[in-house]
């Protein structure tokens, strides 16, 4: 497993156990679904809560409806998931993409994804994270830009 970076700090030589860190990989994705058919809110939650249940059911991943619930053809998806590989993070975004874009009720309009690794203990945590949402460069007019 390449992406699992074990570190010892100290072998205590009775036993031989060693303290080891592991890289933590969290997988997140935004989804974007046209759903065209939808003639009522009933029927774009219906689309949308049947995916959202096949999704958590067969992979276990978190997902979430993260878009203006009120949009009648456009439903934005938000989901992450957690690894100690990162190649195991994106072939589950991947399925997630491939299931979604076999909906016969939906279209998949945009997908953006991407997978952040945090180190020994959470030491990179709040840094590496912060650093990668303030070096992505929104489009102008990005519902997400509190800013402007």
């Amino acid at each position: 497993m390449d992406d699992i970076v074990r570190v010892a700090f100290w072998r205590q030589t009775f036993g031989r156990r060693c303290a080891t860190v592991d890289l933590v990989f969290v997988g997140v994705s935004r989804l974007v679904l046209q759903i065209p058919g939808a003639r009522s809110l009933k029927d774009r939650r219906q689309v949308i809560k049947s995916f959202k249940e096949r999704v958590k059911a067969r992979m276990g991943i978190s997902i979430a409806e993260v878009g203006d619930v009120e949009k009648l053809q456009v439903a934005t998806l938000g989901l992450a998931v957690v690894s100690g590989e990162s190649a195991r993070c994106h072939e589950l975004i991947d399925a997630v993409r491939a299931q979604a874009a076999t909906l016969p009720e939906a279209i998949l309009a945009d997908v953006r994804s991407e997978v952040f690794s945090f180190s020994a203990g959470g030491s990179a945590l709040g840094s590496d994270l912060s650093s990668a949402v303030r070096s992505r460069k929104k489009p102008a007019g990005d519902p997400g830009d509190r800013d402007g």
